[in-house]
């Protein structure tokens, strides 16, 4: 049985262009990078992450000038949403430097944000962006709000 996990591992993780780890599973594996990105402050992104808003600004054509924002909003089963989208940088945003990419966000967004990691999953089970808040005290199902 664990044969097959390993091997399924391998083949998850050939599937998203990532090289397999032979010493340790893939979810163990991202269960770390999680672990290790939380630590620092600010916004941070997995590499899937980033390379799926890469390929997003890409195939959409979007102008240089506009950053990957990061915000938060009112609403959703746990109170609080998460948002994704690109905008313009203004004076008053933070810029915070993540897999080689500039992220933008507004300071009074940065305290439930502080310490969040941004992940791109696209397996069986799991498509599209995730996060992981060490701030939330709780979160919906979805992933897609929660409360602190």
């Amino acid at each position: 049985m664990a044969k097959e996990n390993e091997n399924l591992d391998d083949v998850i993780a050939s599937l998203i262009d990532e090289e397999p780890d032979k010493e340790v599973g893939t979810e163990e594996k991202f269960r770390k990078q999680f672990e290790e990105l939380s630590k620092g402050e600010g916004v941070k992104l997995t590499g899937r992450a980033a390379k799926q808003v890469r390929k997003i600004k890409q195939d959409e054509n979007l102008d240089d000038e506009l950053y990957l924002r990061v915000a938060v909003e009112g609403g959703g089963c746990s109170g609080l949403s998460y948002k994704l989208g690109f905008d313009i940088r203004t004076d008053e945003d933070e810029l915070v430097e993540t897999q080689g990419m500039e992220v933008i966000v507004k300071p009074d967004h940065m305290l439930y944000l502080d310490g969040v990691v941004i992940d791109y999953p696209d397996g069986l089970d799991a498509r599209g962006f995730t996060f992981e808040n060490p701030n939330a005290s709780e979160a919906c199902g979805c992933g897609s709000s929660f409360a602190v």
